[in-house]
């Protein structure tokens, strides 16, 4: 978190926590591994709902890196957008297990996804599932089951302004994911 509270994002992060420390404005109280990441990220949803005055929200892997004009050109461009929206790259996911609520659900790819306050109000963060499930796919369960997936704006994100991984521009190349389980 350290990389970026040194750049630019530093008075717009609110990193998602396990428990109560520097810098955690949202604190979920429990251990999460790669396997709970559903769970942090139902977490994540029920504390957007709180930030009534905020008009946009963007979830970023901690290996992603996004392009602060391009962060500022979307603004720009859905600025009062009445619908919800939804910027991501969109996958369809298939969950036979869970008809209701995940199978045949778009959801963003994970490194990056932003959306507004519209969809923030509509989200259905008590949505039930079986099992563990990819965090991103149930993100988009959750936008499906309260939004309906044909309110929804869903927006191609530009991969040219959204670096996972590695930052290989402007002749430098940073390894975004150090630490090897990445």
């Amino acid at each position: 978190m350290q990389f970026y509270r040194n750049m630019w994002i530093r008075d717009y992060l609110y990193p998602v926590c396990d428990w109560p420390g520097p810098n955690c404005r949202i604190v979920c109280h429990r251990d999460s591994t790669y396997r709970t990441l559903d769970q942090k990220t139902q977490c994540f949803a029920r504390a957007v709902k709180k930030f009534k005055a905020k008009e946009y929200f963007i979830k970023l892997d901690d290996d992603a890196l996004v392009d602060k004009d391009y962060i500022i050109d979307l603004v720009k461009k859905l600025s009062g957008y009445k619908r919800p929206a939804y910027i991501s790259d969109h996958r369809i996911f298939r969950d036979p297990w869970n008809l209701q609520s995940l199978d045949r659900v778009p959801y963003g790819n994970g490194k990056f996804y932003m959306f507004n306050r519209q969809l923030v109000k509509c989200l259905n963060t008590s949505m039930t599932y079986i099992g563990p499930r990819n965090e991103d796919a149930v993100f988009g369960g959750m936008v499906s089951t309260g939004c309906g997936t044909s309110n929804v704006a869903y927006i191609r994100e530009n991969d040219a302004w959204i670096w996972h991984k590695e930052y290989a521009s402007k002749n430098k190349h940073i390894d975004l994911a150090f630490i090897k389980n990445h």
